[in-house]
C-alpha cells in the first residue's frame, strides 16, 4: 500500500444547521448526494450527521491534493456506509478521473462528532510501491 495523500477537515455543528434551515433543499442538494441527505436527516441529531459529512469531503479534497479546482463538485464526493456502520468514500464526476490519474484505489475514512463539532480524516492509497520514492517519506 502506498500513501498518496491525506487530509483532516473539522468543522461547526451549528454553521451546517444554520446553512440548512437558511437555504434548505437548495443547500443541500448542491453539497450532499440523495443518499447521504437520506442516511443524515433519518437521525435525531442530522446537523451533526451532516457536519461530518462536510468535514468528510473537505478531508477527500485535501488527500486528493486538488482543492476545489479540475471541475469537482461537492456530489463527487459521497460518503456512505458499510452494514456494520464503516464510513466509506465513493467518487464520482471529476473526483473520479482526478483519483484514477493519482493512483488512488481506496480512501480510508474515519469521522467524528459532538453535539458541537465534526471531524473527519481521510487518507488516499494507491496500490504496491512501485519503487519510486515516496512522497510521504522524509528525505534525510
Amino acid at each position: 500500500m502506498n500513501v498518496i495523500g491525506i487530509g483532516t477537515d473539522i468543522c461547526d455543528c451549528n454553521r451546517i444547521g444554520e446553512m440548512i434551515r437558511k437555504h434548505g433543499s437548495i443547500f443541500l442538494d448542491r453539497v450532499y448526494t440523495a443518499g447521504e441527505q437520506s442516511y443524515c436527516s433519518r437521525h435525531k441529531a442530522c446537523d451533526q450527521h451532516y457536519a461530518g459529512r462536510w468535514a468528510a469531503k473537505e478531508s477527500i479534497l485535501k488527500a486528493l491534493g486538488t482543492g476545489w479546482a479540475k471541475g469537482i463538485r461537492w456530489t463527487d464526493l459521497e460518503v456512505f456506509h458499510l452494514d456494520g456502520g464503516k464510513p466509506q468514500v465513493r467518487l464520482h464526476g471529476a473526483a473520479e478521473i482526478v483519483a484514477e490519474q493519482l493512483g488512488i484505489r481506496e480512501m480510508m475514512i474515519s469521522i467524528s462528532h459532538s453535539s458541537s463539532t465534526a471531524i473527519a480524516f481521510v487518507i488516499a492509497v494507491g496500490g504496491e510501491n512501485d519503487g519510486s520514492p515516496n512522497p510521504m517519506e522524509p528525505i534525510l
